[in-house]
């Protein structure tokens, strides 16, 4: 049997389509041996300790933000919560680890709601899926909603139902809330540097409202719909000065990309980011660039290596353009940063769960508090000039000056920045 032979545009078509083939499968195998030779070099090693600011209490209105930035701190804090807690527990998180840390939330969560507290957790099946099913059997006292592995059901592109639950709320009662970057285990207690924040006052309603609307979005199909839903009573104050920004990706809602983009064009003094994972659109990298060249003092905290090596090296493709624009880079040392904060002009300020990259800014579900308070602002300052003393500062020089093969490795790994 013969066959018709190829047109000459069929076969341009085919070596087309076996070069990108190639290419792509060239960047995933890169990408694949970079991850495991990382993962492999970074066996038995531990950080070493790094500078911390001590928790530090602001008032705000007729409320308080109290900043963390050594995780056992907050944990005790958040523990003192638990225990204290007569009426309801809100929790979600991202990552729950089955360690010592995990076993005493979920026992302090299990002891509260045998002694009548509601208690409500939500944690995210996929960045669990190595944890112990074990340690995911939960009292029947707790209402507990597995975030799924594979959210899309049979609506498969529908793509606003493939974001992860990357939050990482605390609501007691009506009297304190927690947010920020912490996820819940024994490694962040002490071996990584990041942030939350307690919140007392009118917005820890705002913190409620998030819980409740996630978990009423997605109860059916863990609880069926005889399920009721969450209900809040309407809080009766607003706090002007705190806001809170959350992206849900099944409404098509990603508010907080737009919160940091307006504060940046409005800036005219100081942009002091830090960020674990620093992978923008091209769109977010410009306004970056346009308050650089205006004069504004523009700094960006990143780690030296992150936990992630294909993040870093694809973070490393903006390094050039930033570094042209005036943007001082700082790359914090020896330990893990996994905040995700920013300040502006001694003002405006963030702190929350939502990193500078595609899947935080418009993929995965995220929860932001937006402050416009000096004396937080000047709090955050000074988190941020300690977390400087810990960092090796990236010069222009330095950065043209590096070798060839990792020019080339940023190169090929620059298509896969959608992707992250």
């Amino acid at each position: 049997m013969s066959h018709q032979p190829l047109s000459p545009a069929s076969r341009v078509l085919r070596a087309v389509r076996r070069t990108l083939l190639a290419i792509f499968g060239l960047q995933l195998a890169l990408a694949i041996g970079m991850s495991l030779v990382d993962s492999y070099r970074r066996r038995g090693k531990k950080p070493k300790p790094f500078p911390v600011t001590e928790p530090r209490e602001v008032p705000v209105g007729d409320g308080t933000l109290t900043t963390y930035t050594f995780g056992q701190d907050l944990y005790d804090a958040m523990l003192a919560a638990i225990e204290g807690a007569q009426r309801q527990i809100l929790f979600e998180t991202y990552i729950w680890k089955g360690d010592e840390v995990g076993e005493r939330f979920k026992a302090a969560l299990a002891a509260a709601a045998d002694r009548g507290v509601e208690v409500y957790c939500i944690y995210d099946g996929f960045a669990n899926l190595v944890v112990s099913p074990r340690f995911k059997r939960f009292p029947a006292t707790m209402k507990v909603l597995r975030f799924p592995v594979y959210p899309a059901g049979l609506r498969f592109f529908d793509l606003s139902r493939y974001g992860r639950d990357h939050r990482k709320i605390l609501v007691v009662d009506d009297s304190v809330g927690f947010v920020g970057g912490y996820n819940i285990g024994t490694p962040y207690a002490t071996e990584w540097r990041d942030t939350h924040v307690q919140i007392t006052g009118p917005g820890v309603w705002d913190l409620k409202r998030a819980f409740a609307d996630f978990w009423n979005l997605n109860r059916r199909r863990r609880f069926g719909a005889s399920e009721r839903p969450l209900l809040l009573e309407t809080a009766s104050t607003w706090e002007p000065r705190i806001r809170i920004h959350r992206n849900v990706p099944r409404l098509w809602m990603f508010p907080i990309r737009s919160m940091y983009i307006e504060a940046i064009n409005r800036a005219s003094t100081n942009v002091w980011m830090t960020h674990a994972y620093f992978c923008p659109d091209q769109d977010f990298v410009d306004a970056i660039k346009d308050a650089a060249q205006r004069g504004v003092d523009v700094r960006l905290l990143v780690p030296l290596k992150s936990n992630h090596i294909v993040a870093d090296w694809i973070s490393r493709g903006y390094f050039s353009q930033l570094l042209e624009s005036g943007v001082r880079i700082f790359r914090y040392k020896e330990a893990m940063v996994h905040a995700k904060t920013s300040t502006i002009d001694g003002t405006w300020s963030t702190v929350g769960t939502a990193n500078v990259d595609r899947l935080s800014l418009q993929g995965n579900y995220e929860i932001n508090v937006e402050v416009i308070d000096e004396a937080f602002a000047a709090n955050l300052e000074e988190i941020y000039l300690t977390d400087e003393g810990n960092c090796l500062e990236l010069t222009r020089s330095e950065w043209e000056a590096r070798d060839l093969h990792r020019k080339f490795t940023e190169m090929i790994l620059a298509p896969l920045r959608p992707l992250l």
